[in-house]
Parts: structure tokens; C-alpha cells; sequence
């Protein structure tokens, strides 16, 4: 009877909402790690304040003394954060304070990493979906505690779009063409063609990560914004195995501090700095492939070689379909889920192309994902953007009618990846991207998964569902010729890309920014994601997935950090699930 009343004390603890929770923005508990004293102490140490980390500290705060490090600045204020209408903007910022940070995998594709409190929920498109009751079971996930954490989640940033034209006709257009049955508006990953949840707003605003920090107890919680970890410490003397005891971060100006755990066998240093994050600074900090840190000089604490491996990168390709008609400014909201491994979606927009005026009143346009200097749908490759060339493009594009920036991308992502590849350091700055390698469909299935996906985004554009939405004299092979034109990766061309749909898979290649591992469950982590050889360090994030989640994966790793919140919180006090 005392279990089951300790129990269920615990249960209505950890789930309920306090109402003695802050609001964003208005957090007195985050700080500049300027502000941080040289040495402090705390119970957890949460490395990285992204999807999962942020859900992750607030519900350990409600116990615990929690230290959340987080690398990037804050979203709130930044527009290009917080507003739908200028999603692409921050993607295209490569200022060394912009809440993304470009790299540019080895496959010659261009990416991008979250560097901002709420992590990629600060950068994405906004979708909102969860996993399959088949990977949850695959997971190993209790499914009761996943679906409360999933509800958790919910309550607090997401909610049914508002469907209008463009997105009402893609979704039409998926059933026109065999994507059934139409499952209406749900959460759940069910095959056919849904409305999917939004992170934003009737108003446009997004609702990200950051937003759940709602939930802590402000007297628990020490979030450090601009706190970029150099390395973990261990106490490794007497030791059977070594014992994470502290990390060394850096502030915005460079001044080091350290953060240790405070003495108890059950307080734990928790990484979850996202795929590329979590992989890199188990290197940097002596866990990893022996020969490639000692070839780096970084002292070896334990060899794993796994490491770094698995990485993959959910491909996806599109189509550009300019349109006749005005559409509405529209991000993800409709998803076909077909049973051949492809997910089907699409983002409209009128104003791809903004007006605007410099210091001095003259008047252009800024062009988003389009713009010459840095858009990812650039016209100037990113190899040839010299100030003239970009300048020859600028005046080019400004004189171009508003129509040829308007209409649509029908996009489809492979499920899975099966192809994955491999991170490594490029050196022992924690500041620098890693080098990372898809190889993207180097498995025949995904290449094939990838054409099935392009043949049902042609039908529906020919659809008559979505044909007030396409000009009747552009053919599929018109548009697949335009959109393979865009330099969207620094792959070459091929003459036959129209011809060949294989071809334009690989040829078109581009990121939807879901990619994962480097720190998977059997190979660097246990089943609870304790890294293994070592004690008190846990990884928990994207990097541990060896597929991504559902059509999109924010969902999946914020009910994750939640998840495992109230998991350790179990453990701690002996509570089986």
C-alpha cells in the first residue's frame, strides 16, 4: 500500500502543471554564462538546451538542481525565430550569432545545426507528429509514460493548423492520386493522407522547445545562454571505470568556468547537444575512436569506435511548381504516408521573394531561400557567390515579376534512412562543425523509396485537385528541369535528370534537417542511454536514434526529454514503471 501511494505521490508530482511556473519569455532563471560564478554545483548538468534538452531540465528541475548549458542565444525577440513568415530567413543568416549554423556535409550538401535555446524547434517548419506505436514498441519506450509525455508536450506548443487554400489542395491532390484513406487532423503516424500539428500559432508565432521550460521550478532550474562546453571531466583514479564528475564551459567572452556535479551517486551529467553535438564532444572529451583522438592529441579515456558512427540524414527531394493563382504563406501541415517508405508534403508561399529598403531608403527585395548570397535555392552556387556575382543576381532577380516567386514546393523524405555513414573532429575546437558523411542513397531501397516518392508528387500535380495551382503549359518534365536547375547542393548536373528519376534524386539531394546518430543505444549508449564504459554521463537526444521518428522527429525528441525526466526520477526513488 506504501509503494502504491509513494507511486502515485510521484505520478501526480511530476505530471501535473504548476501554476507557479514562468511564462515565457520571461524567464528569471535564464542568464548569460557571463553571468556564471567561475565554479558551481548542481545535481544534474544538462549539456545542450535543445528539443530534448529543455523538456529534459524543466521536469528534472522539479526535484532536482539543474544546470542546463546552452551554446546559442535566446529566441525570443529574434523575428526570424519566432514569426512563420520568415522562416527561411535565419537558415539563410551565416552570422557567427545567428540561431543556425551552416555546415556542409561530404556529400557535397548543404545543412545546417541549431545554435539557440529550443534547438532545431527554433529552425524547422513547424510540423508536429509522433512516432508509430511500432518504433515506440522498437524503442523499447513504456508506451503509457510516452503517450503522458507526449500529452505533456502538447498542452504547452502544439495545436491544429489552420487550413486554407494551397495546403486544402495538396491534401486533396494526395487522396486524387491513391494516398488514402484521409485520416483527417491527428497527432498520430497512420498511413494515408492527414493534417498534421503545427508548433505555430493562429498569429504565426512559434512555440518551440523553449517554451516547455514553463514547467520547471524556477529555485531548481539554471539555464546559461552562450555556454559552450569544451570538454566533460572525470574522476578516474580508484575508479573501475571512469566517473563523470564536471564540465569546463566558456562564456561569450571567452572566460572558463567549471560546473560539477554535487557529491551523490545518482547525479548525472546528461549530453543532449543533438546529433552532431553529443557525437563531437564524447570525442573532445576522450571517448571515441583511439587512433582518430590520438591523432588529434586528445588523451583517450575509453575506445569505442562506434563513436561517430550510423549518421544518417532523412534525404529529401521536390518539385517547384510556380502557380497562377495567389497561395497562402504555408509551412508543413498536410502529410501523404504511403506504405512504399515516402512521406509526401509541401510549403506555398507568395512572398519568397519580401520587399525591403536599405539604410538609405533604396528599395529591392529580400529573397529567403532564394537570396543569391546565401539561400539554400540560391541561383548563384555557393562556390561561385564572389560580390560581383551576387550583385549580377540581385539586380537580376529584383526586376523579375512577383509571380516567379510564387507557388509551391511538393517535397517527399524518405522514412528510415537504411544508408548511413560517419562523423569525425576536424579538429578540437567545439566552436567548428565535425565532418560529417551521409551517403545518401548509398542503399539501393532509399534510392528507390526516393523515385516512388517523385512519380506521386507528379501525378499530383497533375491532379485536378491541384490544378488551379499549376500552369496547364509547364509539363513534369518543365518542372523537374527548373527545379533541378536551383544549385539547392554542390553536387554536379547530369543532362538526363528529367529523363532519369534516380538521377534526379541524387542529382537534387537536399536536407530536411532530421538527421541522427552517432550515439546509438547498443553501440555508445545502454537501453536507459547511459553511455557505456563509463558512469554518471547519459546521452539523451537524436543521436541515439537509428531512424527518424515519424514524418518528423521534434515531437518524438521533446516527449523524449519529458520521458526520460520522469524515468530517472523513478529510478532514483526505486519505482519500477
Amino acid at each position: 500500500m506504501a509503494f502504491a501511494s509513494w507511486r502515485l505521490f510521484l505520478l501526480l508530482f511530476t505530471l501535473v502543471d504548476f501554476c507557479f511556473s514562468e511564462r515565457a519569455p520571461n524567464y528569471t532563471f535564464v542568464k548569460h554564462g557571463a553571468e556564471a560564478p567561475v565554479v558551481s554545483y548542481y545535481d544534474y548538468i544538462i549539456i545542450g538546451g535543445g528539443t530534448a534538452g529543455c523538456p529534459l531540465a524543466a521536469t528534472l528541475s522539479q526535484r532536482f538542481n539543474v544546470l542546463l548549458l546552452e551554446r546559442g542565444g535566446s529566441p525570443y525577440g529574434n523575428k526570424n525565430v519566432s514569426n512563420l513568415a520568415y522562416f527561411a530567413h535565419t537558415l539563410a543568416d551565416l552570422s557567427p550569432t545567428s540561431a543556425s549554423q551552416r555546415f556542409i556535409s561530404e556529400d557535397g550538401v548543404i545543412n545546417a545545426r541549431a545554435r539557440v535555446l529550443g534547438g532545431g524547434s527554433c529552425l524547422n517548419a513547424g510540423f508536429y507528429t509522433r512516432a508509430s506505436p511500432a518504433y515506440v514498441a522498437g524503442a523499447g519506450w513504456d508506451g503509457r509514460l510516452v503517450n503522458e509525455s507526449y500529452r505533456w508536450v502538447e498542452r504547452v506548443v502544439a495545436k491544429e493548423p489552420p487550413m486554407r487554400e494551397w495546403q486544402s489542395a495538396l491534401r486533396d491532390g494526395l487522396l486524387e492520386v491513391g494516398v488514402t484513406p484521409y485520416n483527417g487532423f491527428t497527432y498520430d503516424h497512420m498511413y494515408g493522407t492527414k493534417v498534421g500539428g503545427t508548433i505555430f500559432d493562429d498569429d504565426g508565432n512559434r512555440h518551440s522547445a523553449a517554451d516547455l521550460l514553463e514547467y520547471a521550478r524556477p529555485e531548481g532550474l539554471t539555464v546559461l545562454l552562450n555556454a559552450r562546453v569544451w570538454k566533460i571531466l572525470f574522476r578516474v583514479k580508484g575508479r573501475t571505470k571512469p566517473v563523470a564528475h564536471g564540465v569546463v564551459f566558456r562564456d561569450s567572452h571567452g572566460k572558463a568556468h567549471r560546473a560539477y556535479l554535487k557529491e551523490g551517486s545518482k547525479n548525472e551529467i546528461i549530453l543532449s547537444a543533438g546529433a552532431l553535438g553529443s557525437p563531437q564532444l564524447l570525442m573532445l572529451s576522450g571517448i571515441g575512436p583511439k587512433a582518430h583522438l590520438g591523432s588529434l592529441g586528445i588523451d583517450v579515456l575509453l575506445d569505442n569506435p562506434m563513436v561517430g558512427q550510423g549518421m544518417s540524414d532523412n534525404p529529401m527531394n521536390a518539385i517547384y511548381v510556380p502557380s497562377p493563382s495567389p497561395v497562402e504563406v504555408s509551412l508543413i501541415q498536410v502529410v501523404g504516408i504511403t506504405k512504399f517508405g515516402s512521406f509526401i508534403e509541401g510549403a506555398s508561399g507568395s512572398d519568397f521573394a519580401i520587399p525591403v529598403a536599405d539604410s538609405e531608403g533604396t528599395k529591392g527585395r529580400d529573397f529567403g531561400m532564394f537570396s543569391p548570397q546565401t539561400g539554400q535555392l540560391s541561383t548563384v552556387p555557393p562556390k561561385q557567390r564572389t560580390p560581383e556575382a551576387i550583385a549580377r543576381a540581385v539586380a537580376a532577380m529584383n526586376e523579375l515579376e512577383d509571380s516567379a516567386f510564387r507557388g509551391g514546393f511538393i517535397l517527399e523524405k524518405i522514412m528510415g534512412p537504411l544508408s548511413t555513414g560517419h562523423l569525425e573532429l576536424k579538429n578540437t575546437d567545439p566552436d567548428d562543425n565535425p565532418t560529417v558523411t551521409f551517403n545518401y542513397f548509398r542503399d539501393p531501397e532509399d534510392l528507390q523509396r526516393c523515385v516512388g516518392g517523385i512519380r506521386t508528387i507528379e501525378r499530383i500535380i497533375q491532379s485536378k485537385a491541384f490544378s488551379k495551382y499549376r500552369y496547364s503549359y509547364m509539363s513534369i518534365r518543365t518542372l523537374l528541369n527548373m527545379t533541378g536547375s536551383f544549385p539547392v547542393n554542390l553536387l554536379p548536373r547530369h543532362d538526363n535528370d528529367s529523363k532519369s528519376l534516380e538521377q534526379y534524386c541524387k542529382d537534387t539531394v537536399m536536407t530536411i534537417w532530421h538527421y541522427h546518430g552517432g550515439c546509438q543505444v547498443g553501440r555508445v549508449v545502454d537501453a536507459d542511454y547511459r553511455v557505456l564504459g563509463v558512469d554518471a554521463l547519459r546521452v539523451i537526444d537524436g543521436s541515439t536514434f537509428n531512424f527518424s521518428p515519424g514524418t518528423n522527429p521534434q515531437a518524438t525528441l521533446m516527449m523524449l526529454g519529458r520521458y526520460m525526466g520522469v524515468k530517472i526520477q523513478y529510478e532514483r526513488l526505486g519505482i519500477a514503471e
